[in-house]
């Protein structure tokens, strides 16, 4: 095998943007990059390791001995080590073999912009070049139009090594899940999947959230390729694809990101700021140039390469504060004397300027569980610039109220209509996550009191209240068809359960949910604005009813939804309406083929009884644990 061949992707240009922290398509530059110099094939390698003695790449090319392949450092003090290897092809495993100045450490890295990792346990880069021929020409032109804060997003969430598994437990792969989850999304009528964290990562029971590998979708379902045409087939059925991303912490394993080159490289120094105690793993160095571009290169990297629509945007809290699960003594304050990161609030500001700008139509989603101010406003208004925050709150008290007994229910009217008096201070998205469904929180069924028949009724009213909520909707999966144990990382969702009528009557309704969604532009044209809501009556805590209305652009196409929180049916309930004329039920979640006892309203005349303030009023019938929506 032939020496290193000196030879450089970088421009001076390119090393003045790396080192001002402003270069974000480094995976064009750093990383293995099969090439041809000279007529002679081969690979270019370069890696950024400021404190090494020396860097050789070791692979199954030189039986992973350092000898004749040890790269050059660039005179430029940008701390890059770079070469060609003639003869190094696709399909090479590597890593970088580093002698630190410090200690004279000797570690063995995997490349930080590997296209493709082994599949773990084991530890090693592949050289890889991921062709594919895009065929979703059409969606990439009108997806500014989907993707627009002003249209509906029903996103289901999935875990894509446990959604469905092959027989034998085995994992199914990107080019199956093409078929078999595209037909599930289009059948079910969601218009976004989210992915948890598809990066390469070494641990399962970590779900994703601990990456090594952060330009390398996982190999345990298939090449990058196999994953850019599950994506191709989204987008050929007009889905959207989000992904989750994580920048707030990596995983201290040996061959990752940590102690790179021998220094805290990607890692901040302060212990009390460069490692999780939660997680037991590493924070990012948000004020560190090169780190900060590494960051925003790869969010840029899936939105190029892989053409995904949107990221979101893992435990953002953990990166705003300071003193974040840790106890007095434990975090130093910042040069004003509180609480909060600067150089991460700078860092996602950066990181959202430069997505909106150079993607159309995407959006970033922020897992943000404070009252942090702005997370969801432009950062030229002084926000943070995501284009939507998890309502966490809404989410929480709603879980809260839902799990008491109905009979108690009208004791915390308060804890379900709280939610409206902060629904507007930011543009939320409504999640029931997968964290929900975990570590002995049960099922989002078996969190619900009563008999079976109550607690999929319960099930069903939670998910029809939700969709009628303003905001943007998010189910795990396995909850649209009341998944009834946890959900267990290691084993497929309980598919044989939609064979019972109860649990195929909610995936019904979620389908249904999905198209009233779609279908009414009351619920989506002004899901983030005051002015597409309106309490009819919030305080029939007695009754444990709410009523209200949803608004688009169009006065004529307002909905009026009511809800009955207890299992005694409320008919003949007076509802007041701002103008005559006749109402038609378009949903109703205690119809027969969704589980229910099948009580309806069909069209109902309004009267010129004054009612809720209101000129005109209908008398309806509210179904037991059931939500009606009328036009």
């Amino acid at each position: 095998m032939s020496r290193v061949v000196p030879h450089s992707l970088f421009s001076d240009f390119d090393i003045n943007l790396f080192k001002a922290g402003k270069h974000y398509r480094l995976y064009e530059k750093l990383g293995s990059h099969p090439i041809e110099v000279n007529g002679e094939k081969g690979t270019y390698f370069a890696v950024w390791a400021p404190s090494a003695k020396s860097v050789a790449v070791v692979g199954d090319f030189n039986y992973w001995l350092e000898g004749d392949h040890k790269l050059n450092v660039r005179w430029d003090e940008s701390g890059i080590w770079e070469g060609f290897i003639p003869g190094v092809d696709v399909g090479t495993k590597y890593k970088y073999k580093i002698h630190s100045h410090n200690n004279d450490i000797m570690t063995e890295k995997a490349d930080p912009f590997a296209r493709l990792c082994e599949t773990p346990p084991n530890t090693a880069s592949v050289v890889w070049k991921a062709d594919y021929k895009w065929k979703d020409k059409k969606w990439m032109g009108y997806r500014a139009d989907k993707n627009g804060l002003d249209r509906p997003y029903s996103v289901y969430e999935v875990h894509l090594g446990s959604w469905r598994r092959r027989e034998g437990n085995g994992f199914m792969s990107y080019t199956e899940l093409a078929d078999e989850l595209v037909t599930y999304l289009k059948e079910m009528n969601f218009t976004h999947v989210e992915f948890m964290p598809i990066m390469e990562y070494p641990f399962d029971p970590s779900w994703g959230y601990q990456l090594t590998g952060y330009f390398a979708p996982t190999s345990r379902f298939g090449k990058p390729e196999e994953f850019k045409l599950l994506v191709d087939k989204l987008h050929q059925n007009d889905i959207g694809v989000i992904l989750d991303w994580v920048p707030s912490h990596f995983p201290e394993d040996a061959h990752g990101l940590g102690f790179f080159d021998g220094s805290h490289l990607y890692e901040h120094p302060d212990r009390r700021r460069g490692y999780h105690p939660d997680w037991k793993s590493l924070i990012f160095n948000y004020g560190r140039n090169e780190v900060r571009a590494f960051l925003i290169s790869n969010a840029l990297f899936w939105l190029d390469q892989f053409h995904v629509d949107g990221l979101r945007v893992d435990a953002v809290a953990s990166m705003l504060y300071l003193d974040y699960s840790r106890e007095e003594g434990e975090w130093e304050p910042n040069m004003y004397g509180n609480n909060e990161n600067l150089e991460a609030i700078s860092f996602i500001r950066e990181l959202n300027e430069e997505i909106y700008q150079s993607f159309k139509g995407v959006q970033t989603i922020a897992e943000e569980s404070t009252a942090f101010s702005g997370v969801s406003r432009p950062v030229y208004l002084g926000g943070l610039g995501f284009g939507m925050k998890w309502m966490m709150g809404w989410m929480h008290d709603t879980l809260e109220y839902f799990k008491k007994e109905p009979i108690y229910r009208k004791h915390h009217q308060n804890d379900i209509t709280f939610s409206m008096t902060y629904a507007f201070t930011e543009n939320f998205m409504l999640p029931f996550s997968h964290d929900e469904v975990v570590y002995g929180k049960q099922s989002l069924l078996y969190r619900m009191p009563g008999d079976e028949w109550q607690r999929f009724a319960n099930l069903r009213l939670l998910f029809g209240y939700m969709f009628t909520h303003p905001g943007t909707n998010l189910i795990f999966m396995g909850g649209e068809f009341g998944q009834s144990s946890e959900w267990n990382y290691q084993h497929s969702l309980d598919w044989h359960l939609v064979q019972y009528d109860l649990h195929s009557g909610v995936q019904q309704m979620v389908k249904d949910l999905n198209a009233l969604y779609q279908g009414y532009p009351a619920l989506y044209e002004k899901q983030f604005s005051t002015e597409g809501f309106q309490w009819i009556d919030y305080g029939d805590a007695e009754n444990s009813v709410l009523t209200y209305i949803r608004k688009g652009h169009d006065e004529k196409n307002d909905l009026f939804i009511a809800c009955n929180f207890t299992p005694v049916p409320r008919e003949n309930y007076r509802m007041g309406i701002p103008k005559s004329g006749t109402l038609t039920e378009v949903f109703n979640s205690d119809l027969k083929k969704y589980g229910g006892s099948g009580m309806k309203n069909g069209k109902v005349k309004t009267s010129a009884t004054p009612w809720h303030g209101r000129d005109q009023s209908v008398e309806i019938t509210i179904p037991p644990l059931a939500v009606v929506v009328f036009q």
